[in-house]
């Protein structure tokens, strides 16, 4: 009985909490009134970009067959999306967006106001996912709503089955962002192909790796995505999958440790392989994973970006100098350097 007092006053005040709230398709500051599913539009794709005179230009799909786009320019986001509600004979729902892309210029000026955004609207979620699109800007590469939001579909499915770029959610960069300082996102090109990973400080955009240099960010990271490369044995082609990583960091005085361990498997090959040709190529794919690392935190260290965590991650073993390393991360992060070991191992035969 005593619980469901404490419980109660609580409900209160949360439900209290989100009628204050004014969400992307109120004009009253309360939640939206129930409708019938057929005279909604339901959104699924949102893209925001720098308008002119510093209006934000916001793009919005229905995705499917016969997709719906609107656009608005306005001072705010909140402006915006009121701003649509008037170009459909529908009500503009968008609890159901889970995709945003930003615009690349956006991206530069700054991220933060859009993830809150996110964060504090009533219809709106931070389990959305974001791409930043590469030297365009988001509603152009929307102009397609259908193709949009099943490339983004595509996209999101084959991350989770580790053959694309990790996708992240805004909350993700959100709480790296407010936790770390930085942050990553991935990003695409207008034509919603893949760039590599952009590379986030302080909420702006400091630039974005390429497709070689976003390998060896998953590496310090110890993301797991399918990778396919190819070596020569000596007697032949040899290409092999990546299957797994796992790496850790540790930090003595000035100089980073970074070990990696590194799984794959033999996907082709001319012929069988001898043992000591099975360790050769071994030794080829941890010389090429380890010159990627070293590459990727060569440019992080010039950008000044940790966004891998390696500041917390070497602080959990050094509790005790926890506190002053991360205060001065910003000083000491890009002059450390790195001994950068990689171990490989390849399990043989052909998939």
């Amino acid at each position: 009985m005593k619980k469901m007092c404490c419980v109660f006053p609580l409900l209160l005040i949360i439900i209290s909490a989100l009628c204050a709230l004014t969400g992307c398709g109120s004009t009253s500051g309360t939640l939206p009134q129930a409708r019938e599913m057929g005279d909604m539009a339901l959104l699924r794709t949102m893209g925001v970009d720098l308008g002119e005179n510093g209006l934000l230009a916001v793009t919005v799909s229905t995705g499917g067959e016969e997709a719906m786009v609107l656009s608005a320019e306005q001072p705010s986001l909140s402006a915006a999306c009121l701003a649509m509600q008037g170009q459909s004979d529908k009500y503009v729902f968008f609890g159901y967006v889970d995709q945003l892309l930003l615009g690349e210029e956006l991206a530069k000026l700054g991220i933060d106001g859009v993830l809150r955004y996110f964060a504090q609207d009533v219809e709106l979620g931070l389990n959305t996912r974001l791409w930043v699109v590469q030297d365009a800007g988001a509603g152009e590469a929307m102009e397609d709503g259908q193709k949009t939001d099943s490339r983004l579909e595509t996209l999101r499915a084959d991350s989770l089955m580790g053959v694309a770029l990790t996708t992240r959610t805004a909350g993700e960069i959100l709480s790296d962002l407010l936790e770390e300082g930085s942050a990553y996102a991935p990003a695409l090109d207008s034509g919603l192909r893949e760039a590599g990973y952009a590379v986030f400080k302080n909420g702006k955009l400091k630039g974005i790796l390429d497709r070689e240099l976003s390998r060896g960010l998953e590496l310090l990271a110890g993301e797991t995505t399918a990778d396919v490369l190819q070596f020569d044995t000596g007697g032949g082609n040899a290409v092999v999958r990546l299957s797994g990583i796992k790496s850790s960091v540790s930090l003595d005085g000035d100089r980073l440790h970074i070990r990696c361990t590194v799984q794959a498997n033999l996907a082709e090959s001319a012929r069988t392989l001898e043992p000591d040709e099975l360790d050769g190529l071994c030794r080829q794919l941890e010389q090429r994973e380890r010159e990627r690392i070293e590459q990727t935190l060569t440019q992080l260290q010039a950008w000044n970006v940790d966004c891998v965590g390696l500041c917390r991650r070497t602080g959990l073993k050094r509790p005790s100098q926890w506190a002053e390393q991360k205060q001065n991360w910003d000083t000491i992060f890009p002059g450390l350097a790195a001994d950068i070991q990689v171990h490989a191992k390849i399990e043989g035969g052909v998939l």
